[in-house]
């Protein structure tokens, strides 16, 4: 199964670790690549976004995957770099990440962005049910999560600011797919993390205005791995496509550097 793999790269790299970036539900290696990529390039690093089985020019269904073939396909790509990378995850991406350090603790380093915690997606489903119960029950009489994003001002809401660009959101909303049932219901607790497993160093970021993981989201997932969260104001959940995405970008590559990486 071809995996696509969005890379950016400079003739002579000043860190000799690459950064692999695991997209969020719906998404694709795409969102990666508008700010991001280019970005840590430009500060020496070699990076690559993968695109999950089905998603953006990947081959693979969605329907039916589980968490545990996303990691395999995370397994997949980081298998193809000379050395470990560090993995940087958003929302379900960051969830995956950590489902993957549980067992590849060789990873020099994890950065999760708005993930969802460890403990799965209830309180987010409560947010969205709040909003339109209509949209969850479609989505379960349908076995497909398509409904909750079907619209631009659903994305909207559940991904970015008030004053995001209208253009910007109908160009981003356009590129997203469907995204597997199978994996929601493995998110509402067949297959939980487990930070005790996890060794690897990890730097957890979140944004304030976010409607669905919220900062008490990102406070509990810090504390369950040890460390101190870091909320950024005026941001919404797409954290790196918002407008303060290199305040972001930036705060991990500080982070990187105090670890030598």
């Amino acid at each position: 199964m071809r995996l696509e793999i969005i890379s950016r790269s400079v003739a002579s790299p000043t860190h000799k670790t690459p950064l692999l970036f695991v997209h969020g539900m719906w998404h694709g290696a795409w969102c990666w690549d508008e700010y991001f990529l280019p970005f840590f390039a430009s500060q020496g690093y070699s990076v690559s976004a993968l695109s999950l089985r089905g998603h953006g020019n990947s081959e693979g269904k969605i329907r039916g995957s589980t968490i545990a073939d996303y990691v395999r396909d995370v397994e997949t790509v980081a298998g193809t770099f000379d050395a470990p990378p560090v993995v940087i995850g958003h929302s379900m991406g960051g969830f995956i990440t950590q489902k993957y350090l549980e067992t590849h603790h060789e990873t020099p380093a994890g950065a999760l962005l708005a993930s969802v915690p460890p403990r799965g997606v209830w309180r987010g489903l409560g947010r969205v049910l709040r909003r339109d119960a209509r949209v969850v029950l479609r989505a379960f009489l349908q076995w497909n999560l398509q409904p909750v994003v079907e619209s631009p001002s659903l994305a909207r809401w559940a991904f970015f600011s008030e004053g995001f660009s209208e253009a910007q959101l109908l160009k981003y909303h356009a590129r997203m797919n469907e995204e597997s049932f199978r994996m929601f219901l493995d998110l509402l607790g067949l297959n939980l993390a487990h930070p005790q497993k996890v060794k690897t160093p990890l730097l957890v970021l979140g944004a304030e205005q976010d409607t669905v993981i919220r900062p008490r989201d990102i406070r509990d997932t810090a504390r369950a791995y040890g460390v101190e969260a870091a909320l950024f104001p005026d941001m919404a959940h797409d954290m790196m496509l918002e407008a303060g995405w290199r305040s972001v970008a930036t705060r991990i590559v500080e982070w990187l550097g105090r670890r030598g990486i």
